[in-house]
């Protein structure tokens, strides 16, 4: 099992999304999201790279992905994102529930809260539009495209989106979590994780193999 440590990084919640890029960039390292699991029947593996800080009370996540095609489809939020470019983080801060942060390649995201995969609740969309995103595809949907295609991703998560834990601070937080790529409709679905996990079948559902992580 994975152990990851979240360097905290002093800011405002004033601080523009390209401000925050720039430090992010500048005060952490990147992590390699490589694991293929069912690599028998889903073989292709995009080459997809993570970097992960907070400030006390955002999760600053940032994705580098390169794949072979993109597709990004769905614009309503908590809808099934899934299916097109995704990436994913879900993250489990009392070992009991935790929350599942999906977000296709436009930036589109789901986010639900729950012990498993079958008793999920949606976080309210209104919440979920304080998240701040910006991918280098832009915000509007598009039919898939093929060939080789870079992009990368910033997201700011407040910490009000954790609305079921009524957390006052990332700060020294223990937690688990895992991060994720899919893209289910693609031409080339694939289903890559962080920490391994062990199932006869695609299922990132599964806290059992979250990864340990510790935010400073």
């Amino acid at each position: 099992m994975k152990n990851l440590f979240v360097k905290k990084i002093n800011a405002q919640e004033s601080i523009t999304l390209e401000e925050a890029d720039h430090l992010i960039e500048t005060k952490t390292v990147t992590h390699s999201i490589d694991i293929l699991n069912w690599e028998k029947a889903f073989p292709y593996k995009p080459d997809l790279r993570f970097r992960i800080a907070h400030t006390g009370t955002e999760i600053w996540l940032k994705y580098y992905v390169k794949e072979k095609s993109i597709l990004a489809q769905e614009t309503e939020i908590n809808g099934d994102v899934y299916k097109d470019s995704t990436v994913e983080f879900f993250i489990s801060a009392d070992g009991t529930n935790y929350y599942n942060f999906e977000f296709n390649c436009i930036g589109t995201p789901h986010v639900g809260y729950g012990p498993g995969r079958g008793n999920r609740t949606p976080v309210d969309p209104e919440i979920l539009k304080t998240i701040k995103i910006k991918s280098s595809l832009g915000n509007e949907p598009f039919d898939e495209k093929t060939g080789n295609f870079e992009w990368e991703m910033m997201i700011r998560i407040p910490i009000t989106c954790f609305t079921f834990d009524k957390l006052k601070t990332f700060n020294g937080l223990k937690a688990s979590a895992n991060f994720y790529k899919c893209g289910d409709a693609t031409s080339e679905p694939h289903f890559v994780s962080w920490n391994p996990i062990q199932s006869e079948s695609p299922d990132y559902h599964r806290p059992e193999f979250f990864g340990k992580i510790e935010f400073e």
